[in-house]
C-alpha cells in the first residue's frame, strides 16, 4: 500500500455530501448505477468514492480504473484526487481511447501488429479511403462519405470485415462497401496503423480472441468507474462488460436526460437497461442541483418530462428563485442577435458580470454568423466552439476564394483554392507546375497563364488553365458592374457550385447549403448597412470579423453549439434559434427517438445556466437561399406555463412581432400592447429589457466624416461614413493597418481625439 502525504481525510469529505451522494460513495461492491442530474455533483461523488476505496477500504490504486469522457475531465479528476490522496499512484484515470492505447501497446502483437503502431487521424483516413476508391475504380462522390461513415459505424458496433455483408445485408451497395472495408483494413495492417475507431475495436477483438489478456486486466481492475455512461456506444459497453467479468464491481455515472450523441453511435439503451444487464445492480439518483436557480430548473423539468425514454426524476435546488426566464422574439436573425448583444451590454453596465460569464448556445453552428457580426460591431470579445467559425468553414472559404482572386489577382492562395472547387480537371500536379513556373518568372499564377507557351505545360492542362482564367476574368468584369451579393450568386450559378451539395441529401450537405445561404445573407446585410460599399470593403469586413477569434484573453463571450456545451456552466446563458426545423432540427420531425434527443439537447442547453436564462427565436430566417417564416419550437410550447404563467397562448404572428429597431421605446405599454398583441406584463418586460442605454462617455454629436477617433483595440482611425442617429448611430472607421470597421458609437470602446 502506497503511503500518502498531505492527505485529506475522506471521512471529513463524506460529511460535506448530501444524503443522495453519500449512499453510492459507500456502496462499493457489485454493480452500481448513479443517475446524476445536471449540476448534481457527480464528479465530487466519483472522486470521493475512489478516495474512500483507497483510504478506508485499503484498495491499491493499481486496482482502480476511472474512465472519463474527455481528456480535460480526466485531468480535472486527477487533480482533485491528487489533492485528496496526495498523489494518484498507479490509478488509471483516462478516456477509454487512452486506456485502449495502453492495452494495445502491450498486447497488439497478438493481432499481428507491431507495438509501435501509428494512429491515423481523420486526414490520414480520408486519404487512404480515397486511394482505395481509385484502385477499385469506384466513384468518389458516390462512395467516399458513405464508406467512411459505414466503416466507422461497423467498428463501433463490433462488426468486422468477415461479418459486414451479413450484418448489413439490406444496405445499398453492400458488396462494394464490403470490398472497401476489406481493402482499408488490409492497407492499415500493411502500414502498421490503426484509425481512431480501431483503438476501441481492436481492443474488443483482442479481448474476444485472447481471453487471457482480458482476464489479466479484469483481475487488475477490481473497481471500475465510468463517467458520462449515457454517451457510451456498443463497443465501449462491451469492453466495460469484459473488464468487469471477474469481480462485477462496475460503477457507472450518467444522465439519460443528457444523452445527445446518438448521431455518432452513443446508445441511450446502455444506461436505461444497465440494471437489466447487471441483475441486482443498485440504482441511485442525484436530483439536488447545486448550479441553477429554481426558475431555471422549473423550465428544464417542464421540458424534459415530455420524453418517454428516460428514468423518472426531477431536479430541485436550495438555491434562490432567481430572475424570470426571458423569451425574446425577433423579426429576423439579426434582431435576435442584436437583442442578445444589447442584453449583454446592459448587464455588464448594471452588474459585476464579466464577458466570460456569458454564453450563447445554438443547435446549428450556421446561426453563429449573425452573432459574430454583432459582437464585432459592438467590440465584444467572443470565442466560437463546436465547429469551425463561420468564415473559417471550408465551403465558406471556397466561395470567398473566388471573390478574393477577382479582387486581387496576385492572391495565389485563393487562386489555388478556387481552381479546385468545384472540380474542373485542374489537379494538384497542374497547379504545382503552374506555381513553380510563375515564381520563376516573377508572376502571379493568374498572369502566368498568359505565358504558358514558355512553360512545360501543354495540351489539355494548358487548355483548362486558360479557360479557367477566362472564367475568372468574366467574374471580375461582372463584379465591376454589380454588388457583391449579386457577384456571389453569379459565381455560384456559373460554376454550378451548389450541385456538389445537392447530389446527396444528408445533414452535412444541408448544413453547407445553409451556411452558403448565410454567406449571401451577410453580403446583402453588409450592402444594406454600407451604402455604396465595394467588393474590397466586404472582404475587409470579413477579414476583421475573423480576427476577433484571436483575442488573447479568457474574458470573452462563449458562442457554441449545444453539443459542445456538455460539462460547461455560465452565469448567463442565451439559447438561440428556438424555431421548428432549427431546434428541433428538421430531420427529427418524423422520428420519435431523434425528437427525444433534440429535447435532451434543449435540456442540456437550459441547464448550463446558473443565474440568468434567455431564450430567443426569430419569426423569419434566411435559410437555404431564401427567407422563410418560422414557427416557434415545440419546446417553447411545452414550457409555456413557466414562460407565461399569466398568458398561455401561441406566439404572435409575424406581423405582430415587435420590430427591434423600429419600436418607439418612449411609447407607453398600452401603445406597445395594442401594436404587438402582447400582454401588458410582457410589454413592460420587453420595453425595460430592450431599451438601449447609451455609453455616457460617447458624444454622438461629434461623430462625422473626417473625424479622428481612437479605439481601445484597433488604435487610431478616421471616420469615413456615419449612419443612423442617437443610440443607433453607427460609424465606419478606417484604421491604419486594420481596414474598415463598422462600430456602434453607443457601445464601442472608442473616443474622438
Amino acid at each position: 500500500m502506497l503511503k500518502y502525504i498531505n492527505m485529506i481525510d475522506v471521512k471529513e469529505l463524506i460529511k460535506t455530501l448530501n444524503e443522495e451522494q453519500i449512499k453510492p460513495v459507500l456502496d462499493t461492491e457489485g454493480a452500481v448505477l448513479v443517475i446524476a442530474g445536471a449540476g448534481s455533483g457527480k464528479t465530487r461523488v466519483l472522486t470521493t468514492r475512489i478516495s474512500y476505496l483507497v483510504q478506508e477500504k485499503k484498495v491499491s490504486t493499481s486496482n482502480i480504473l476511472a474512465i472519463t469522457f474527455t481528456n480535460k475531465a480526466a485531468n480535472e479528476m486527477k487533480e482533485r484526487l491528487g489533492k485528496i490522496l496526495g498523489e494518484v499512484g498507479e490509478l488509471w484515470v483516462c478516456t477509454i481511447h487512452s486506456m485502449c492505447v495502453k492495452i494495445l501497446r502491450s498486447f497488439i502483437d497478438r493481432l499481428g501488429y507491431d507495438k509501435n503502431f501509428t494512429i491515423y487521424d481523420e486526414t490520414d483516413r480520408d486519404k487512404t479511403i480515397k486511394r482505395i476508391l481509385e484502385d477499385l475504380n469506384l466513384e468518389y462522390d458516390k462512395f467516399f462519405k458513405l464508406a467512411k461513415g459505414q466503416i466507422s459505424m461497423a467498428k463501433n458496433e463490433c462488426v468486422g470485415v468477415e461479418d459486414f455483408e451479413n450484418v448489413y445485408a439490406d444496405l445499398v451497395n453492400v458488396e462494394e462497401l464490403a470490398k472497401i472495408y476489406s481493402e482499408y483494413e488490409n492497407t492499415l495492417n500493411r502500414s502498421n496503423s490503426l484509425d481512431f475507431d480501431d483503438l476501441l475495436f481492436k481492443t474488443y477483438i483482442l479481448f474476444r480472441d485472447y481471453p487471457e489478456v482480458a482476464d489479466y486486466y479484469s483481475n487488475k481492475f477490481k473497481y471500475i468507474h465510468i463517467d458520462e455512461f449515457q454517451d457510451t456506444n456498443r463497443v465501449q459497453f462491451a469492453i466495460a462488460q469484459r473488464l468487469s467479468i471477474k469481480h462485477g464491481n462496475i460503477f457507472v455515472v450518467g444522465d439519460d436526460d443528457q444523452s445527445i450523441y446518438g448521431w455518432r453511435g452513443a446508445k441511450i439503451e446502455n444506461i436505461l437497461t444497465f440494471d437489466d444487464v447487471y441483475r441486482g445492480a443498485k440504482v441511485y439518483k442525484l436530483q439536488r442541483n447545486y448550479r441553477s436557480t429554481k426558475k431555471i430548473l422549473e423550465l428544464a423539468n417542464c421540458i424534459i418530462k415530455n420524453n418517454r425514454q428516460r428514468r423518472k426524476k426531477e431536479l430541485f435546488t436550495d438555491n434562490a428563485d432567481g430572475v424570470k426566464v426571458d423569451l425574446f422574439v425577433g423579426q429576423d436573425e439579426n434582431e435576435e442577435a442584436s437583442y442578445t448583444v444589447l442584453q449583454i451590454k446592459k448587464l455588464m453596465e448594471r452588474t459585476d458580470l464579466k464577458y466570460k460569464d456569458f454564453a450563447v448556445f445554438m443547435r446549428l453552428n450556421a446561426l453563429s454568423r449573425a452573432y459574430e457580426q454583432e459582437f464585432t460591431k459592438y467590440g465584444i470579445p467572443y470565442k466560437v466552439f463546436g465547429g469551425f467559425r463561420f468564415f473559417e468553414r471550408k465551403e465558406i472559404k471556397d466561395v470567398l476564394a473566388y471573390l478574393k482572386v477577382i479582387n486581387n489577382k496576385f492572391d495565389d492562395e485563393s487562386f489555388i483554392r478556387s481552381a479546385g472547387v468545384p472540380k474542373r480537371g485542374i489537379g494538384d500536379k497542374s497547379l504545382s507546375d503552374l506555381r513553380e513556373f510563375a515564381v520563376g518568372r516573377g508572376l502571379s499564377m493568374y498572369d502566368a497563364i498568359d505565358y504558358l507557351e514558355l512553360s512545360g505545360i501543354t495540351g489539355a492542362t494548358k487548355t483548362k488553365l486558360v479557360n479557367y482564367k477566362l472564367l475568372l476574368e468574366s467574374f471580375r468584369e461582372y463584379s465591376l458592374k454589380n454588388p457583391t451579393s449579386k457577384t456571389m450568386e453569379y459565381i455560384l450559378e456559373t460554376t454550378s457550385f451548389l450541385e456538389q451539395f445537392t447530389a446527396e441529401k444528408n445533414d452535412e450537405n444541408n448544413s453547407k447549403l445553409y451556411n452558403i445561404s448565410e454567406l449571401k445573407n451577410s453580403a446583402e446585410e453588409f450592402e444594406r448597412t454600407n451604402f455604396g460599399s465595394t467588393l474590397a470593403d466586404y472582404l475587409s469586413s470579413v477579414t476583421l470579423s475573423s480576427d476577433t477569434d484571436d483575442i488573447k484573453t479568457d474574458d470573452a463571450v462563449t458562442v457554441a453549439t449545444i453539443h459542445s456545451a456538455k460539462g460547461l456552466e455560465y452565469k448567463c446563458v442565451f439559447v438561440a434559434g428556438l424555431d421548428e426545423k432549427v431546434l428541433p432540427i428538421a430531420r427529427s420531425m418524423g422520428d420519435d427517438d431523434e425528437l427525444e434527443e433534440e429535447r435532451r439537447l434543449m435540456y442540456v442547453a437550459v441547464t448550463r445556466a446558473r443565474e440568468r436564462l434567455h431564450l430567443t427565436r426569430a419569426t423569419s430566417r434566411y435559410m437555404y437561399g431564401r427567407r422563410e417564416f418560422m414557427t416557434q419550437s415545440r419546446f417553447l410550447k411545452e414550457a409555456k406555463e413557466v414562460l407565461y404563467p399569466e398568458r398561455v397562448e401561441e406566439t404572435p404572428k409575424f406581423s405582430q412581432t415587435p420590430n427591434y429597431y423600429k419600436t418607439d421605446y418612449d411609447k407607453d405599454e398600452d401603445t406597445f400592447t395594442s401594436r404587438t398583441g402582447y400582454s401588458s406584463n410582457y410589454a413592460k418586460t420587453f420595453l425595460s429589457q430592450t431599451k438601449p442605454k447609451a455609453n455616457a462617455s460617447n458624444n454622438s454629436k461629434g461623430y462625422k466624416t473626417g473625424v479622428k477617433v481612437k479605439h481601445a483595440k484597433f488604435g487610431e482611425g478616421t471616420v469615413i461614413m456615419v449612419k443612423g442617429e442617437g443610440n443607433n448611430l453607427i460609424v465606419d472607421v478606417a484604421f491604419k493597418g486594420i481596414g474598415i470597421k463598422s462600430l456602434s458609437v453607443a457601445y464601442a470602446p472608442m473616443e474622438i481625439i
